[in-house]
């Protein structure tokens, strides 16, 4: 069942998502050539729990850290470690922050060093078709003209969208109804969902170079792409308004 927030309840949310933006910039600050992302984890936990905000990702179904960090050919659910960035490595920090029982989560993709122009041009399409959807966002939008949108822009672009991972709603749990997938298929076409003013969702685009298959290392956590190529993601939590929709982890 889809849930409709209150403007309490997105409000409460908005603060939610004022901290999980203020640690995706603090990322961006510290990833650089030689840092470990286990330090990373450790300098955005303790940026959220100084701001009054709960790091949602650690302990939830046994995930041990407080970021997903995830690097190259990772697509989502990296756990941080002691491996250390290297130039030209790019890497996906995806944050989830609850505040007053209220969750909001975001995720983006950040450059170390010098990159090559076609990883640059991976994360900018990522980032762009993300922009497009939310732009695409506003009351009574079927949520499959959220998903084409990303679809459409990333394979116009020559890359493919990952399929076993999508978007969610999200508000006092981590993970609510609907599913916002990044592509369309028949069964979404079959259960269209309207998306009416105060529903809250996560969209994240994840997307790759090469094929959409994916699978997931000895950890039970981590998620590669299969033929090791690079991907990117970016996420937003947004409430759907008459006007269109409004980012809450800007």
């Amino acid at each position: 069942m889809i849930i409709r927030k209150s403007p309490r309840e997105i409000e409460l949310m908005r603060a939610a998502g004022k901290i999980t933006a203020g640690a995706l910039k603090l990322a961006k600050e510290i990833a650089k050539k030689d840092i470990t992302t286990d330090f990373l984890n450790n300098e955005i936990e303790k940026y959220i729990l100084g701001h009054g905000g709960v790091p949602v990702f650690k302990g939830y179904r046994g995930f041990p850290k407080s970021i997903c960090a995830s690097v190259n050919e990772e697509v989502v659910h990296g756990i941080p470690d002691q491996r250390k960035l290297r130039d030209g490595d790019i890497l996906s920090v995806d944050v989830g922050v609850g505040y007053k029982k209220y969750i909001a989560d975001a995720a983006v993709t950040i450059p170390i060093g010098e990159i090559s122009l076609e990883a640059q041009r991976l994360i900018d399409v990522c980032e762009k078709s993300l922009s497009l959807a939310i732009q695409a966002l506003k009351a009574n939008v079927k949520l499959s003209v959220i998903s084409g949108t990303v679809q459409d822009y990333v394979e116009k672009n020559g890359y493919s969208v990952i399929r076993n991972y999508t978007g969610h709603g999200v508000g006092r749990c981590m993970h609510e109804d609907p599913q916002v997938p990044n592509f369309v298929n028949k069964s979404l076409l079959e259960a269209d969902e309207i998306l009416m003013s105060g529903v809250t969702i996560a969209i994240e685009p994840m997307i790759c170079m090469g094929g959409p298959d994916t699978e997931v290392l000895k950890n039970k956590w981590t998620v590669v792409t299969k033929d090791r190529k690079l991907s990117a993601h970016f996420e937003h939590t947004v409430v759907v308004t008459e006007a269109g929709a409004d980012i809450l982890t800007k």
